[in-house]
């Protein structure tokens, strides 16, 4: 089996490259490490491969531009420090990803998963989640959502929510204005339809707007408070899941 790696770090190569050598999941015969857009594309045009590792974003371009100029019809496992909802579109079109940084456990499921998708896959879905993921406006991303307010309907523009918050059964918007008010659905299921940009999903009670996010706090390397511009009502400190942390990270950066 073949394999190919597109990415322009080093040490995230080599690692990747390390755990392929070691495992026993897969026979493989030849590893091929790709650091730019135009290496990669000279290489996938006459030599093709059972399995491609790919970073989303390289020196020269982004993945999506391999795709646009040469034919890869073998599958993919993403390499990403994309948040949630970036994830949520990989599942979608049965793709696997690995989320930077990660362990070689999550390597090791990759293949596994790989070994299951690999007769059912499809090169097309591979170019539309990408071009989903570079183009939030063609995913369908919710700008405004409709609430109850005594006897009017209002609907809130997603600029003017300040952060979404998990109460028992219900979830509640809370707005600019200092008001809050009752949104028919759930926290997990929210957050695939808000802009990953703006919107975070810090833990199972909370999804913040960036624009709101205070001060964070580092108590240590697992454990993350975000302060408010808009305090919440309830005492208790917003603290980042610990399995979200990197993530958070990533999304700050972004």
């Amino acid at each position: 089996m073949k394999i190919a790696i597109v990415e322009d770090e080093y040490l995230a190569s080599s690692f990747l490259k390390s755990i392929l050598e070691q495992q026993n999941i897969l026979q493989i015969t030849e590893i091929t490490i790709l650091k730019s857009v135009k290496e990669a594309v000279l290489f996938f045009t006459g030599n093709p491969v059972d399995l491609a590792f790919m970073d989303i974003h390289l020196g020269d371009g982004k993945s999506l531009e391999i795709f646009e100029k040469t034919t890869i019809a073998c599958p993919v496992i993403f390499v990403t420090a994309y948040d949630s909802y970036a994830i949520t579109v990989f599942k979608h079109f049965t793709i696997d990803y690995l989320l930077k940084p990660f362990e070689e456990q999550d390597l090791l499921e990759a293949l596994e998963k790989f070994k299951k998708i690999k007769n059912t896959f499809n090169s097309d879905a591979t170019i539309q989640s990408l071009v989903a993921i570079e183009n939030p406006e063609t995913s369908k991303v919710q700008r405004h959502f409709l609430v109850n307010h005594g006897y009017k309907l209002i609907s809130i523009n997603e600029n003017d929510v300040t952060y979404f918050v998990a109460s028992g059964k219900h979830l509640f918007i809370y707005a600019n204005s200092g008001n809050s008010y009752l949104y028919n659905n759930t926290l997990t299921d929210i957050i695939h339809n808000l802009d990953p940009v703006i919107f975070f999903k810090v833990n199972r009670k909370y999804i913040v707007n960036r624009n709101i996010i205070k001060e964070v706090i580092k108590h240590s390397n697992q454990k993350i408070e975000l302060k408010l511009t808009t305090s919440p009502l309830e005492t208790d400190p917003i603290i980042i899941s610990k399995k979200e942390i990197n993530n958070f990270k990533n999304w700050l950066d972004q």
